[in-house]
């Protein structure tokens, strides 16, 4: 096997080294890991966080990226009102996405996590109130968790990956890699 990096995508983030062709330079991985060779096995959308696998060993990054390994991706998902127990049932089932089905996802409602305060904040409403779930998937569509969430009525204000199939994001904060032995 070869390298396997985990990093912490911060929030605003690029899951790619490089950002070409924009007026504004964004943030990008090679602001954090200055590794030859390696490469994100998957992705995690600019405003999502938590764990990215990196690694050089191309037939493990088809493992993890690829929706027919059904590889787990666990999220913790905070989102806009108070998640009831039919959503979550829906959730599931599977939900229908505009490009089809999802398979049945993992999901329950859970105590708001401990996580690291993230910038620019959460936007806060006095008058809506917000739940936080934990959401476990095997594929990994664009933007799927958000889509879903939005789906079953409740949008999605913060998304953190904690954990890709057996490896987790732990206690890494934003920014900090570690490689795997």
């Amino acid at each position: 096997m070869g390298r396997i990096i985990l990093f912490n995508k911060p929030f605003g983030v690029l899951s790619q080294f490089t950002d070409r062709g924009t007026p504004e330079a964004r943030a990008t991985l090679s602001d954090f890991i200055n590794v030859p060779q390696v490469y994100p096995a998957g992705r995690l959308d600019r405003d999502s966080e938590g764990l990215l696998i990196l690694t050089d060993d191309g037939a493990l990054q088809a493992r993890i990226a690829s929706p027919r390994h059904k590889t787990p991706k666990t999220y913790r998902v905070q989102v806009e009102g108070e998640a009831d127990a039919e959503s979550i049932g829906r959730l599931r089932a599977g939900v229908v996405l505009n490009d089809g089905p999802t398979r049945p996802a993992e999901a329950r409602r859970i105590e708001p996590p401990r996580l690291w305060p993230r910038d620019p904040p959460v936007r806060f409403r006095k008058s809506v109130a917000d739940s936080w779930l934990e959401i476990i998937i095997t594929e990994g569509r664009n933007r799927q968790v958000r889509r879903m969430t939005a789906a079953v009525g409740y949008p999605t204000l913060r998304l953190v990956r904690v954990r890709i199939g057996a490896w987790e994001l732990g206690d890494l904060v934003p920014g900090e890699w570690r490689e795997v032995e």
